[in-house]
């Protein structure tokens, strides 16, 4: 695994250039370009600010973002496509490259890994529209609450990474992946604290074994640091916290070993 990193590093300009040209054939074609990559969370949190915090009225159930849920809506949002959109595009990474892997001279996980930092480039481009809504909404705390967002940022490279290596591979040898994954982003969507706050669930009336279960998903710390630099409040508890660290600490790890052993018969396959 190690020499796999040092690999990858080695060939950091390849992987630069596959990022820069993924993203220029992305928008190629596009009048607004880069500006889709905002329009599109932009409008989610819209139609979700109406459903949420319009119609259902009082907003009490929305705690500490009661008079800012815009921006703790785009908040997750923001976070939740990066998520989104790396897992998507990053399971047909190696199937829609497939002569381009064959030919190129370097480490196969920069494909992955590729799609992973696109997004991520398009995370970061979002950032201004957050910082404005956190000044309309009174929300810009210096401290070192400002110190969740390099923490979650980096907890998140290392989830989808990992999760990437894994469903790339997976993918090429099992062509329902892609299939099984539009389902799994799904729940996972509403599985985790984006649209609402995370004390509706641990004072809702749900088993404790489902709660327990809720906390355990890595993605739930990883939102709450993202909160974090505009609520202090939010920090993750313990329990959270933990899951979230190690859960994308394992998840690098396997789907670095689980690629390196598929890599042989997906080269076959592809």
């Amino acid at each position: 695994m190690t020499s796999s990193i040092a690999e990858v590093w080695s060939h950091r300009n390849a992987l630069r250039l596959l990022v820069r040209r993924d993203l220029a054939v992305k928008y190629q074609q596009s009048v607004l370009g880069y500006i889709w990559s905002l329009i599109e969370p932009l409008a989610l949190g819209l139609i979700y600010w109406i459903v949420f915090g319009v119609l259902y009225g009082t907003g009490d159930h929305l705690g500490s973002a009661k008079d800012s849920y815009p921006l703790f809506l785009i908040t997750g949002i923001f976070a939740w496509m990066w998520t989104n959109s790396a897992i998507s595009e990053a399971t047909s990474a190696l199937t829609g490259q497939a002569r381009l892997i064959t030919t190129m001279r370097v480490p196969r996980e920069v494909f992955p890994l590729g799609r992973v930092i696109g997004r991520f480039a398009e995370y970061v481009a979002g950032l201004p529209v957050l910082i404005l809504l956190a000044a309309y909404f009174g929300k810009l705390h210096f401290g070192l609450n400002l110190l969740a967002l390099p923490l979650a940022v980096l907890l998140q490279m290392m989830l989808l990474t990992g999760v990437a290596l894994f469903l790339s591979a997976l993918n090429v040898l099992l062509r329902d992946v892609g299939r099984m994954m539009r389902l799994a982003t799904r729940l996972l969507f509403y599985a985790t604290p984006i649209i609402y706050p995370l004390t509706l669930v641990e004072q809702s009336d749900l088993p404790g074994w489902v709660k327990s279960a809720y906390l355990f998903n890595p993605l739930v710390g990883i939102f709450q640091l993202h909160r974090t630099v505009w609520y202090p409040a939010e920090f993750p508890a313990t329990v959270p916290l933990i899951a979230s660290i190690v859960g994308s600490v394992a998840l690098l790890l396997g789907g670095m070993w689980v690629f390196r052993r598929l890599e042989p018969a997906v080269l076959k396959e592809l």
